[in-house]
Parts: structure tokens; C-alpha cells; sequence
């Protein structure tokens, strides 16, 4: 996929005045192209970008949809390896690249943006130890200090995650949907801020993001009878942002927090992901406009992120009707509908998700190396 760069002079570009509400815009995607052609810097230099991400779903596009990583694929000593080790060569090569192209970003922020993320594989979603090993060699293997490694919000994934804060290992703890389980994420960060501290460890080049997502809560309540009765079809999502939000900053001004702020510390900031629009009655950049907050970041795929220089509208907008986000989330309750089973299913959801977008990857690094060997 190519990004239009066409911007506005950049006091107009609202891309970059996220930055004046206190929020970081990364972008959702990663191709080796991207970066090579200068696409990346002129994203850096022009609309303001803070940060990327990446998952097995834009691995897989990236590999089987491109010529970008034909010299790996050639390369002899690719020969022996096996898909998820040839992956990870291209993978890390890419990371590296961002990371470096962002570096300048990283250390003007004083190491509070300019990151980019790369996955633990999704199969170690339900195992504590193997997620621990995975993220400790891919940061080794990455070897950036802007390397953010994702782990899942699982049970199995949060304890793995405190103990990488408490290593000095910057984590984004991915695939969070309901406000209780990101209240375990925060407390295993601080927790891990603590122990790491008790060690006499450096706190402030220690960073995390945990990123909640947002378009999928609207997808699957939409489709809910109860929901649209109840009028609450096309509010969920936001509404249990905001709520969220505003429980964050609640713990965040906690005495315990304040401790550790006080030695160094960074704010784990809430970063929102799946952030198009699945809904096209809805407008586009939605859940960019409706998500604008200090402390935040908003991860946005290539399509919403050249909508929202093109025509978004600024405001803080997740400070506003918090009562009323909370009225939504009660008339959600008094409908009959479990937000618990709602984003416990879509946490199954997504992890299946990742896997077989994975199992893709592995598949289509498999064909593209056996076609290039052949040729």
C-alpha cells in the first residue's frame, strides 16, 4: 500500500496538532518500501508521526504482496532456515530500519515517543515462560532502545509483562478491550516499576503503551438486537474508552504512582488501537476525532491516517460527557449485556485472529522463499 503524502502546510495538517492535545500518533503499518523510499522520514518530518506498530496481519501483506524482501528470499543463507526464522530476519531488519529512522524522535522526546513494535508470536498467547524468552531474544536480536516488544493482555501474558518492566524491557501490552483487565495491565506495570526500583534500576528509559481496542467493542454490540433497542449502537466503543481513560488518570494520581513518577518514571499511556471505521454509516475518522486525549496515543492504519490529515476535526474530545459515557456503558448493563462476555469473547477473537494471520505469514515467507529458490 502506498501513503499519499499531499499534505497541508503543517499548522494545518491535524495529524500534527494531535500533538497540541497531549496525544502521539503512531502509524499502523510497516513495509521495507516504506522506509527505503523515504516515505517514512517525510511521515516524520511533515505530519508529525511518533511511533509505529506492526502485527502478523501486516507482516503477511507486506511479504506476499511485494518484491520488498526479494534479496533475503535470495540470499543463500536463507536456504536453512525455516519460515518463522526467515520471517523474523525480515522482520528484524524492518524493525530496526523504523527504529533507527525514529530514533531522532525517541531521544528529542526523551525517550517517551519515537518507538516501534514488533510481536511475540501469537501461539505463546497462553504461555507465561515462553512469551518471557520470546520478547527477551527478540529485544536482544532488535537490539533498539525504541524497540517496543508486544505481548498479549492475557492471564498468562500480563505476569510475563511485569516481570520484562522489571528487566527494562519496553513492552505494548496488546489486545485489550475491557477497562478491568487494563486495570491488571497498569498494576502489573507499576508493580514491575516498583520491583525494578527495589533494585536500584534506571526507571526512565522504561516505557510502555497499553493498547486498547476500539472498533471491534462497536462491531460486535452493533450487531446486538439489545443494543439497538437499548440505543446504544455506534457508543460503546467510545464510551468505554473514555471510562477508561478516566479511571487511568485516577490511578495515575495516586500517591503510589506519584512515588515513582518522582524517581523517573514514565505514565503507562493508553494507546488506541483498531482505530478505522468497520462501519461505513459511521464517519471514517471517528475513532480518531472521538479518542483525543493527553497521555494518549492513537495507532492509525495508512487509509484512516490520510483521512484524518485530509478532513479531522480537533478537540479533547475524551474529556467530554464522561457522565454520559457512563450512562451508556449503565444502559448497556440494563439491557441485558455482559461487557465482560463481550470483550472476553473478542479477546478469544483476536487471538485467533493473530494466529491464523500468523500461520499466513509463516506460510506465505514458506512460498515466496520455495518461488525464489526455484526461479
Amino acid at each position: 500500500m502506498t501513503m499519499t503524502i499531499n499534505n497541508p502546510a503543517a499548522t494545518a495538517n491535524p495529524l500534527r496538532a494531535l500533538g497540541q492535545y497531549g496525544q502521539s500518533v503512531w502509524l499502523d503499518y510497516i513495509r521495507r518500501s516504506l522506509i527505503t523510499s523515504g516515505e517514512l522520514q517525510r511521515l516524520i518530518d511533515e505530519d508529525g508521526l511518533r511511533g509505529m506498530t506492526s502485527n502478523p496481519a501486516i507482516f503477511e501483506k507486506a511479504i506476499a504482496g511485494s518484491s520488498d524482501y526479494k534479496d533475503v528470499l535470495e540470499d543463500p543463507a536463507s536456504r536453512n532456515l525455516d519460515a518463522k526464522a526467515l520471517y523474523e530476519q525480515i522482520a528484524i531488519r524492518d524493525i530496526q530500519a523504523a527504529a533507527d529512522a525514529l530514533a531522532p524522535v525517541y531521544k528529542t522526546s526523551q525517550a517517551h515517543d519515537g518507538y516501534v513494535s514488533l510481536e511475540v508470536s501469537p501461539s505463546l498467547a497462553r504461555d507465561t515462560e515462553g512469551t518471557l524468552e520470546e520478547a527477551r531474544r527478540l529485544w536482544k536480536a532488535v537490539d533498539r532502545k525504541n524497540l517496543m516488544v508486544k505481548v498479549p493482555g492475557t492471564p498468562e501474558g500480563i505476569p510475563a509483562f511485569q516481570q520484562l518492566i522489571t528487566e527494562g524491557i519496553n513492552i505494548n501490552v496488546t489486545l485489550l478491550f475491557s477497562q478491568s483487565v487494563y486495570e491488571q495491565v497498569l498494576e502489573a506495570y507499576i508493580a514491575g516499576l516498583e520491583a525494578r526500583a527495589a533494585q536500584g534500576g534506571d526507571l526512565s528509559h522504561v516505557a510502555s503503551v497499553a493498547s486498547f481496542f476500539v472498533s471491534r467493542i462497536d462491531t460486535a454490540i452493533d450487531a446486538m438486537p439489545a443494543a439497538k433497542a437499548a440505543g446504544v449502537a455506534g457508543k460503546v466503543a467510545i464510551a468505554n474508552a473514555k471510562v477508561t481513560y478516566e479511571r487511568s488518570n485516577e490511578i495515575l494520581s495516586s500517591s503510589r504512582w506519584l512515588a515513582l513518577a518522582h524517581q523517573g518514571a514514565q505514565k503507562q499511556r493508553l494507546l488506541w488501537a483498531s482505530t478505522s471505521s468497520k462501519n461505513p454509516a459511521y464517519r471514517d475518522v471517528i475513532y480518531v476525532e472521538e479518542l483525543i486525549g493527553t497521555d494518549t496515543v492513537n495507532t492509525i492504519p495508512p487509509a484512516t491516517f490520510d483521512a484524518f490529515r485530509d478532513h479531522g476535526k480537533l478537540r479533547a474530545s475524551l474529556a467530554e460527557d464522561v457522565p454520559a459515557a457512563h450512562a451508556v456503558m449503565e444502559s448497556l448493563a440494563a439491557a441485558g449485556i455482559s461487557m465482560k462476555a463481550v470483550t472476553d469473547k473478542l479477546l478469544v477473537d483476536g487471538l485467533q485472529q493473530f494466529q491464523t494471520a500468523f500461520d499466513a505469514l509463516l506460510k506465505a515467507t514458506g512460498k515466496a522463499s520455495a518461488q525464489t529458490v526455484g526461479s
